[in-house]
């Protein structure tokens, strides 16, 4: 006698999406949370997110979900949950953060530069019951390592973000989400950095996506924020200009004055 696939819901059919096995973090991009099983971050397990040195998009990406943890209940043992980050390259823009309504403040970051100690410290928050979520900057890294940390977040239902490089790609992974994040070709062509990110979904459980999805990556708090920036950058460079050009006044009179 044989079964169908519908009457067996532990059954994951390639042609749709999976059910996940646990909770899910809505990533605050519609369009994102569309193409992931469950419409969200998977709790308890690693979304890696891969891009080219430089790029830092992981900011704009997160921030949405890390916001939600922020305002979430306070953590059962020190009243305040943290979000850890390991390795980080640059320390974050605390305005940028605080304009995507994510609290600087929730963040602790570690920095550690060897991978043994980057693994060591990811594996230690991971245990932590005030840490809902690690965000990991990794190189390579072998393959049980990855299994390593995969293994602990399922274990303790953690939120873990490990950004890697885009040779990555190719190496085996656990991570039951993969990423590829860039700007889109054209928008970065014009100069400056655009608004939308590109977000390639590599590896999901589900069918492959046809085409990278954009999302937007400015809020309008944030693009207040900016303005406001701009606005005073350009105040600065007129008084500049003004002050220069009275100096040289003053000084071309000077000058008329000592030929008299």
């Amino acid at each position: 006698m044989s079964l169908s696939a519908h009457a067996l819901p532990d059954v994951w059919r390639a042609s749709e999406l999976a059910r996940p096995p646990g909770l899910v973090l809505p990533t605050g991009h519609a369009a994102l949370d569309a193409a992931l099983p469950g419409g969200g971050w998977p709790v308890g397990g690693i979304s890696e997110l891969l891009q080219a040195p430089g790029l830092h998009a992981e900011w704009g990406l997160l921030a949405p979900a890390l916001s939600q943890l922020a305002a979430q209940a306070p953590a059962p043992r020190s009243g305040r949950s943290a979000v850890v980050l390991i390795g980080a390259p640059w320390l974050p823009f605390g305005p940028a953060l605080a304009a995507r309504g994510c609290v600087p403040g929730s963040l602790l970051q570690v920095q550690v530069d060897t991978l043994a100690d980057r693994l060591w410290a990811a594996e230690q928050a991971l245990r932590c019951a005030d840490v809902p979520a690690v965000l990991l900057w990794l190189g390579a890294v072998p393959a049980a390592a990855l299994r390593r940390l995969q293994t602990l977040a399922q274990e303790h239902g953690r939120l873990l973000f490990v950004c890697r490089p885009p040779s990555a790609r190719q190496e085996a992974s656990p991570a039951p989400l993969r990423l590829l994040l860039d700007w889109p070709q054209a928008q970065a062509e014009a100069g400056g950095r655009p608004p939308a990110l590109q977000v390639e979904v590599f590896k999901r459980r589900g069918p492959p996506l046809a085409a990278p999805l954009l999302l937007q990556m400015q809020p309008s708090a944030l693009q207040q924020l900016l303005a406001a920036s701009h606005g005073q950058a350009h105040r600065r460079r007129a008084r500049l200009v003004q002050t220069l050009a009275l100096s040289e006044v003053s000084d071309a009179v000077d000058r008329a004055q000592s030929l008299v």
